[in-house]
């Protein structure tokens, strides 16, 4: 009678402890980072074809919305701080969706959280990646020395120092801010440093793919757009035919605005037909779809030049059509 009791007892303790453990969630582990990272890979694939748009927002947030769930559940404070770092990824890739369709009120809300969750995640490369969209956003804005402020923080960030490319980045960007504001001095020291830094950033580092834009062909892209800022619209042209011969026919989004680059800069050497047909292009390289909020907004600037520069002119009456034809269906 012990006998069978104590085996009963004990099947009845086992069943319990099983019902116990069945009943606790799993520890959320390295698989499921990796799997939340492959998803980041994807929406920068996206952002890269088409520019930002709404779903691609909110499939971001959808992502940041679960590591922050699984965060909870991490087996270790390693993997915790690897789920935030994921975190404050996917809110960043909201946010540069939100700032390259013009939604500037949701980009500072998410920039602001994305570098709360950089900083719960000690991820250094997160906070420069916040710092960048910063520096764009505003100069969109017009807060042209904020731009500047943006940029410099972005060169703050730890990563600069032990990779070169994340400080070209940073440069470049700062220099994009120096010339908004008329520092035509700062903007060309800007500059140098961003050509220094890239030329000694190793092709073999294993980055994260948001930063996969940014190379020897971005940075002619910026040098066009500081150029023509400074007044050096024959230098924009170079750079931004330098840019477009190195830039990846899969960063579309990234070719359709060097292409407008290169029309502002061609315009605003008075060659507007040149200028009008380089245009054009804009339209078949993003293939008929939708045009994020930024570019709507350079073409609105070439197109307010072209009125400003040549306002009598059948090309000009000729590009309002083709313009305003476009607009309405993008």
């Amino acid at each position: 009678m012990r006998r069978r009791h104590f085996l009963t007892a004990a099947t009845g303790t086992t069943a319990a402890v099983v019902s116990l453990l069945a009943a606790r969630p799993y520890a959320v582990g390295t698989s499921e980072v990796i799997r939340l990272r492959s998803g980041l890979d994807a929406l920068t694939a996206l952002d890269a074809a088409k520019g930002g748009h709404e779903a691609l927002e909110r499939a971001a947030l959808a992502g940041a919305a679960e590591a922050l769930e699984l965060q909870k559940r991490a087996a270790s404070q390693r993997i915790r701080q690897r789920l935030f770092s994921v975190a404050a990824n996917y809110t960043a890739s909201a946010a540069w969706s939100a700032v390259d369709d013009r939604q500037s009120g949701r980009a500072q809300a998410h920039l602001n959280r994305a570098l709360y969750l950089a900083g719960m995640g000690n991820d250094p490369v997160a906070e420069l990646r916040v710092w960048n969209s910063h520096a764009m956003l505003a100069a969109h804005r017009g807060e042209f020395s904020q731009a500047v402020d943006a940029g410099r923080a972005a060169q703050a960030t730890a990563v600069t120092r032990r990779d070169p490319l994340f400080a070209s980045l940073a440069h470049a960007r700062t220099a994009i801010g120096h010339s908004s504001v008329g520092d035509r001095r700062g903007a060309l020291r800007s500059l140098g440093y961003a050509e220094e830094a890239l030329a000694n950033a190793s092709t073999d580092e294993l980055r994260p793919s948001w930063v996969a834009f940014y190379g020897p062909a971005e940075l002619m892209a910026i040098t066009s757009i500081v150029r023509d800022q400074i007044g050096d619209a024959a230098g924009a042209e170079a750079a931004s035919h330098r840019a477009l011969a190195a830039i990846p026919q899969l960063f579309r989004r990234n070719r359709a605005l060097a292409t407008l680059r290169l029309a502002l800069a061609q315009l605003h050497q008075r060659d507007e037909e040149q200028a009008c047909a380089t245009a054009e292009q804009v339209f078949v390289l993003m293939g008929g779809d939708p045009l994020p909020g930024r570019m709507r907004r350079y073409l609105g600037d070439f197109y307010r030049d072209l009125t400003t520069l040549a306002p009598d002119s059948s090309i000009a009456r000729e590009w309002k059509d083709r313009y305003r034809s476009e607009w309405s269906r993008s």
